[in-house]
């Protein structure tokens, strides 16, 4: 019998654990064969790759992102393979098979929540008797009646086999990301989580967990994210992990984790923060609203306080990176709230802050509590809302619109001297600052088009001289170290229009040959000569005391030069800062 487990991941980079999970249980009976795609490719192209292996039974691993190019698939796959088996699981057709069974006639069955023994059981009935009301935890119709066999058992996860040791993987294993589980369930009741449907938490076997990543990281594996839910709901379990990561982790391997902040304990921070490599763990932290009406609606307990408080030691630490997350559209969260949420969260400075609109996902209690804040939401995945009792559709275009140029100009971290002047010298708010450049943006139509990194740089420019022209000078200042600071190489024409000429700069040039120490002692070190002078240093004005800045925090207006120097063999950019008449 030749099976394949199969999904489309959204990306390249990205694979499915859930497939390799099924694989490894499967065996050694049934030998699954995995086959991964991903949503950019054509769907003819997914079947007939699927059609020439000549498959007796096909998985197909189901969420919000893929769903609507699965049911494509199946929907043509059927016509051409009309014997073949079709088999779905996964959280998208968990909470609602009978709905998928109707919607895509080719499916056969559809598998309810955790799928390891029920798919191996599946397997032996679709090879045996075929009497599949002998499975627990499935779905299907008999003719037109719907049927769903009793809930399956959950699987002791201390005896799951490793889904990380086949060998087809481990080419890829330096190219992808890996992911691993350490537990299954959460511990919170959040309305709008699939998380909250499943009781309890259940944990795997640490020491299996230690084999397997001690395996994956000899084997190349650079990027390895957790999927709990709740990495550090056991602090002790949590703290034993971070422990043998930090002393057994191979260099160029980065770990990342879903963390529930305000419950962090202090000592686990300050562990981290005084043994943990630079860049080695990387947090995602899910804040959601700081509206504290809004998270009573939806069950979500959370102390902003304790929340903030971890989030500023951990960033205060510069070890770890973090990742924090907003939802736009929570129950009676209306336009000015969320402002005030953005705003509470931003004044956190995180690395990245994710800016996302709320999902009505089949099987939460939201979606099912839909008319009682008046939700109109997209039908298809990824039921996205587009409206409810306290936010209509106008307020999701203009937080919509923040979305765009928060991802281009503050995760990016292209202009981090420039945006943090704006935000929090020029405009009203941070939020104000991304509504009033965002809407800009749309207006400009630069939505539908590229970028290449100057273009940004100049609309940013382009905006603030309409919005706020007395600004203009320090923040057109703070974008040139921006941009030289992250160049690799020394450009040919950087996007201001200089303001001194060749002749002009002339003398600093011959200055800075003849006397590098009137720069600073460190620009004297790098020893440049005339021809390398001219060819690896730029020099440019600005009208910034970045010296000032650097030991007070104080944004002081005063002529200065930039002098920087572009490495030829090793690439990057140091930057030297001089006052004119030091040089001249």
């Amino acid at each position: 019998m030749k099976i394949i487990g199969t999904t489309l991941n959204a990306k390249y980079i990205h694979t499915n654990l859930a497939l390799r999970y099924l694989k490894a249980y499967a065996a050694p009976e049934y030998d699954v064969e995995i086959v991964e795609y991903t949503i950019k490719d054509p769907v003819m192209n997914i079947v007939t790759d699927l059609y020439k292996r000549s498959p007796d039974v096909i998985g197909f691993s189901c969420y919000i992102w893929n769903m609507e190019e699965i049911k494509k698939v199946v929907t043509i796959l059927k016509k051409v393979l009309p014997d073949v088996h079709i088999v779905l699981g996964g959280p998208e057709v968990t909470y609602d098979p009978f709905f998928w069974l109707r919607e895509i006639p080719g499916v056969d069955t559809i598998i309810i929540g955790e799928g390891e023994a029920t798919f191996k059981n599946l397997l032996a009935e679709i090879d045996g008797q075929k009497d599949f009301h002998q499975v627990n935890g499935i779905a299907f119709l008999e003719g037109e009646k719907p049927v769903i066999t009793p809930p399956a058992a959950k699987v002791d996860l201390k005896t799951l086999p490793s889904p990380f040791r086949f060998e087809e993987d481990i080419p890829n294993l330096s190219k992808r990301i890996t992911y691993i589980e350490t537990s299954r369930g959460c511990p919170f009741n959040c309305q709008f989580c699939l998380s909250s449907i499943e009781t309890g938490v259940r944990f795997f076997d640490r020491e299996r967990i230690k084999d397997d990543i001690r395996f994956l990281m000899k084997n190349g594996a650079k990027t390895i994210k957790f999927m709990d839910r709740t990495f550090n709901i056991s602090r002790s379990y949590a703290l034993d992990i971070f422990d043998f990561l930090i002393r057994e982790h191979e260099p160029g391997c980065v770990f990342q984790f879903e963390i529930t902040a305000d419950i962090m304990k202090p000592e686990v921070i300050e562990y981290l923060n005084k043994e943990a490599p630079k860049g080695l763990f990387r947090f995602e932290i899910g804040v959601q609203s700081t509206n504290d009406y809004t998270n009573e609606l939806v069950k979500r307990k959370q102390n902003f306080e304790k929340l903030k408080r971890t989030v500023t030691m951990i960033k205060d630490g510069a070890k770890v990176d973090q990742h924090l997350d907003l939802i736009a559209g929570l129950p009676e969260e209306n336009y000015d709230s969320f402002r005030k949420t953005f705003n509470d969260v931003f004044e956190m400075r995180p690395e990245e802050l994710q800016l996302g609109f709320l999902k009505m996902l089949r099987g939460t209690g939201l979606r099912q509590q839909a008319k009682q804040w008046d939700y109109q939401y997209m039908d298809q995945a990824p039921y996205e809302i587009v409206s409810n009792n306290v936010m209509p559709f106008t307020d999701i275009i203009r937080i919509k619109q923040v979305e765009d140029v928060l991802e281009k100009y503050w995760n990016d971290h292209r202009m981090d001297l420039g945006i943090e002047y704006l935000v929090s010298q020029v405009y009203p708010s941070p939020f104000d600052f991304f509504q009033e450049f965002g809407t800009y943006w749309e207006e400009k139509n630069w939505s539908r088009i590229g970028h290449q990194p100057e273009d940004l740089f100049k609309r940013l420019v382009e905006f603030n001289k309409q919005a706020y022209p007395d600004s203009q000078d320090m923040l057109i200042s703070l974008l040139k170290i921006d941009y030289l600071d992250k160049l690799v190489f020394k450009p040919r024409k950087p996007w201001w229009e200089s303001s001194m000429t060749k002749q002009e700069k002339s003398p600093y040039y011959q200055a800075a040959i003849k006397e590098p120490e009137r720069v600073s002692k460190e620009f004297a070190e790098l020893k440049l000569n005339e021809k390398d002078m001219y060819k690896h240093v730029l020099i440019e004005e600005i009208d910034f005391d970045y010296t000032h800045y650097e030991q007070t925090g104080e944004y002081r207006s005063k002529k200065m030069l930039i002098l920087a120097y572009f490495n030829p063999k090793e690439g990057g950019s140091r930057l030297f800062f001089a006052e004119p008449s030091n040089l001249i």
